[in-house]
């Protein structure tokens, strides 16, 4: 297969990109015979994007619009998912984001899953059916996430552990202190069960000021003492948005020592990490869209450049440079954090692409660059032409 008429980041362009079974094989300033021609219309030719943080379960997508019913905190979202989702299947919601996702670029995603005794295994059963559906398109890591509590919700990590066992890839955790006011009690049982089944942990951690620094102390804390330095992210961390700068650099010492990376997705109501000044310091940067239409929030796309545009805007990201920082986010750092191989356009990479209208990554982070062709791992996923995800399998590129 060879994509043609390609602009690539270094500002080349009508440049012929030959695929061969996964991988590119060759990037030529003129085209080869006998291949499938692919013609990229002169667009730019960048790596399929990273979605490190999302809730595939949680969508209200495909549905008739709802108006946002839940209260403005975490307790009234939580039971308001309880009461509504139960009566929508999970794998018709699920499928209509995803597919949103990876019309705008994304194959790679991290899906947070409910497991609390409200849910059972049903959400978790209903992702893993829509990953097994989309494997020709993209990768899915299952997060098992108690977003109920943990120690407050009796039965919950014996719902996790039989989640691990039944193909969840990630264990979660939420809020030790404000969610379950048992701190030693709920870190020392997510250490443990994930130590017992190998996974990585990824904590969601909304807790603000003193009491989120406390948190993120103890996660680093046991992430050394456990040996899973590179394995274990907070996801939000917003006390590292407003923390004083002593206590802010002691935190990000203290995480990059322990190899914990934080997952940001720009919350509009909530104080944003210096993610610039975090990564100098050797934090792992990954971002993701979080909840988009569903029960938490109206709000939402699906677009990872889009949401690598709001956190580029709210973090000043005005150089050429800093914008390059921030797409590194959306496709090398989840990627790599789920043991997928990084995509790249150069010869010997994995091929997954897509293509957007734009001269530049800068511009592409900028200014909402219209997708085209997404290419995963050698196959086409997406082409507004044939919207190939309307019709399974995707073809193979040899």
């Amino acid at each position: 297969m060879l994509l043609t008429d390609c602009r690539l980041a270094d500002g080349r362009t009508g440049m012929h990109v030959l695929l061969r079974g996964e991988r590119v094989a060759a990037i030529l300033d003129a085209p080869v015979e006998d291949a499938e021609v692919v013609d990229v219309g002169g667009a730019l030719l960048l790596p399929a994007l990273t979605d490190f943080h999302l809730h595939l379960d949680k969508s209200l997508f495909g549905l008739p619009w709802m108006p946002h019913a839940a209260g403005p905190d975490r307790m009234s979202r939580i039971e308001t998912d309880a009461r509504v989702l139960p009566a929508l299947p999970v794998e018709p919601r699920a499928t209509a984001m995803l597919r949103r996702c990876i019309a705008a670029g994304s194959v790679h995603f991290r899906s947070h899953v409910d497991i609390t005794p409200a849910f059972g295994l049903r959400n978790l059963e209903g992702v893993l059916a829509v990953k097994a559906a989309h494997a020709d398109q993209c990768h899915i890591q299952t997060v098992a996430f108690p977003q109920a509590g943990v120690m407050r919700a009796p039965g919950t990590l014996e719902l996790l552990e039989e989640a691990l066992r039944q193909g969840a890839d990630v264990l979660g955790g939420l809020d030790p202190c404000e969610v379950d006011r048992d701190p030693k009690g709920q870190l020392d049982a997510l250490f443990a069960l994930a130590g017992r089944h190998g996974v990585g942990l990824d904590i969601h951690l909304h807790e603000a000021g003193k009491l989120g620094l406390f948190s993120i102390a103890e996660i680093c804390a046991r992430t050394r003492a456990a040996g899973m330095q590179g394995r274990v992210w907070i996801s939000h961390g917003f006390a590292l948005g407003a923390a004083p700068e002593g206590k802010l650099m002691a935190a990000a010492a203290d995480m990059a020592t322990s190899g914990v990376g934080l997952v940001s997705h720009g919350a509009g109501a909530a104080p944003l990490p210096p993610l610039l000044r975090l990564g100098d310091a050797g934090v792992p940067i990954a971002l993701g869209n979080d909840n988009m239409r569903d029960t938490w929030g109206p709000y939402g796309t699906g677009d990872m450049l889009e949401r690598a545009a709001i956190i580029g805007w709210r973090l000043d990201a005005r150089t050429d440079a800093a914008m390059e920082r921030v797409f590194g986010w959306v496709v090398e750092s989840g990627a790599r954090a789920m043991g997928v191989e990084v995509p790249a356009v150069a010869v010997g990479a994995v091929a997954s692409f897509v293509s957007v209208t734009a001269e530049s990554v800068p511009e592409a982070v900028a200014q909402h660059a219209k997708r085209g062709l997404l290419v995963f791992r050698g196959r086409v996923a997406w082409h507004p032409e044939n919207r190939c995800l309307d019709s399974a399998p995707a073809r193979h590129m040899s």
